[in-house]
């Protein structure tokens, strides 16, 4: 009955995709025609039917693949929303201790949100959820180990300036 999900699967090549897709139609068949055992990849193995495997995809971004039809027959698109990054920023803050966790997240937003717009486009530059939780850990530990001896704000920017600066390509420092 495991449970399988795979991140960003059109990241793997067409080649491992088409042999993945035939081993997903294995199993989904197996469990339509409700068998106790099936033949897998040239073993026998017990079929627990309530086993569902899972993939994530980010469409359109440089590197990836487009499903091919008969793998894309095996799964429901299922559309997401853009997550609310305040949010998740404010609450990541207060449990790593932050009493102005709302105003801090709104900012480390709003920066990163600009930063995205103004810097120059690089590949290594990341402003999405990967950057802001860098951010937000470096601002977590941050916390931690000065406690109360500064004000927070001072101890975010301190955390968020580190991480982000020696990425930063000269030209974009100043910007920033």
């Amino acid at each position: 009955g495991a449970w399988c999900c795979f991140d960003e699967f059109n990241r793997i090549s067409l080649e491992v995709l088409s042999v993945v897709a035939q081993q997903i139609q294995q199993i989904s068949l197996a469990i339509k025609q409700r068998v106790k055992t099936f033949i897998f990849e040239e073993t026998q193995i017990r079929l627990v039917p309530t086993c569902a495997v899972n993939i994530t995809m980010n469409p359109g971004y440089a590197g990836r693949s487009e499903l091919p039809d008969n793998l894309k027959a095996l799964f429901r698109p299922v559309a997401m929303m853009v997550p609310n990054y305040a949010l998740i920023a404010e609450i990541r803050l207060y449990s790593f201790g932050y009493s102005d966790a709302k105003v801090i997240g709104t900012k480390a937003t709003q920066a990163l949100k600009l930063s995205s717009e103004q810097l120059s486009p690089q590949k290594h530059y990341d402003f999405g959820m990967r950057g802001l939780n860098a951010l937000l850990v470096a601002g977590g530990l941050g916390k931690r180990k000065y406690g109360d001896r500064f004000p927070e704000d001072v101890i975010a920017l301190r955390s968020f300036t580190d991480v982000n600066m020696p990425k930063f390509t000269s030209a974009d420092k100043p910007l920033f």
